[in-house]
């Protein structure tokens, strides 16, 4: 009997000794007064990458991307920003969902896990969040601690309408008795993404859901981050901060985006980083507002850049 229990022992010691290892840790950090969650990928054999989300998504957002980038030697580190997915809701909404305290949070996440310096991608908020990073204004520290930054359909200024548009579901999520409607409901709404496989809108649902006391489920974010469009009105006409940016940046613009136009893409190449040469512009066809980072040919584009980059 003991043969056959020290025998079934080995044999599942040698079966989880052959598995995989899991593609990345789920970690905390205090930040800034605030408990951050993150998750980190890979090793950072050829440096380190910061994927931040958008306004109401939540760092599981970038799994793709950062399983590639990691793939490629990077170490990936995706936050769920203050009041989203994992992360602790802020005990002063009104004065911390904005994009400075943002970047007080990127700050400090960088300084616990003594990170000197990282390449940036943002979607949407997280493009704001890298541009004010990167431009050194509000952290100074941070300005030659950013080595590049992708803008993933972002822009220093966004269309009022679609501003508009975010704020009707942002700010008042609804609640469902299922996972499944409310699959449904990220489906419609997140439809701009662009194509999304079956198993990655279940992924997408299954880690952007928070169950309600009466049982519902809902987006996982406070509601309350909305206040930084009423509280900090014009906090992302941010054209001093691009103006003052030195790095390169990639714009990938959504090719039916409602919220960079194309107009503030031509202001974009005759200022700041475009006025030096240093911006690149690709159009995402058959995404809006904003691509989802998810296939293969927008990970090459980052990619690509980022060893640019590197090399530059």
């Amino acid at each position: 009997a003991f043969a056959r229990c020290g025998g079934f022992i080995f044999s599942f010691w040698s079966f989880a000794m052959t598995q995989p290892a899991p593609l990345f840790t789920s970690q905390y950090i205090d930040c800034a007064g605030v408990q951050l969650h993150y998750t980190d990928w890979g090793k950072a054999e050829r440096g380190t990458v910061i994927a931040w989300h958008g306004l109401a998504r939540t760092g599981r957002d970038m799994d793709e991307l950062a399983t590639h980038l990691s793939q490629q030697g990077y170490r990936v580190i995706c936050p769920d920003t203050v009041g989203r997915g994992l992360s602790q809701w802020s005990r002063a909404p009104e004065q911390e969902y904005c994009l400075a305290f943002y970047a007080k949070l990127a700050r400090e996440l960088m300084d616990g896990l003594q990170l000197r310096a990282v390449h940036w991608v943002g979607t949407s908020m997280g493009g704001a969040i890298g541009t004010l990073c990167a431009a050194g204004l509000v952290e100074p520290s941070l300005k030659h601690r950013i080595l590049s930054l992708v803008l993933n359909d972002n822009a220093p200024e966004l269309a009022q309408a679609a501003i508009e548009r975010i704020k009707t579901y942002a700010g008042q999520p609804p609640a469902f008795d299922t996972l499944t409607e409310l699959e449904a409901f990220f489906r419609q709404v997140y439809k701009p993404f662009g194509w999304l496989s079956d198993a990655q809108w279940r992924r997408l649902a299954e880690t952007s859901m928070r169950r309600l006391p009466d049982g519902r489920v809902t987006p996982h974010y406070d509601p309350a981050m909305a206040l930084q469009f009423t509280v900090h009105p014009n906090d992302y006409l941010i054209w001093e901060h691009y103006d003052a940016m030195t790095q390169p940046v990639l714009l990938l613009r959504g090719a039916e985006s409602d919220l960079v136009l194309p107009e503030t893409v031509k202001d974009m190449r005759h200022r700041g980083p475009g006025a030096r040469g240093q911006l690149k512009v690709i159009e995402v066809h058959g995404c809006g507002h904003a691509p989802a980072l998810n296939v293969l040919q927008q990970w090459e584009w980052v990619t690509d850049f980022i060893q640019a980059s590197s090399r530059g």
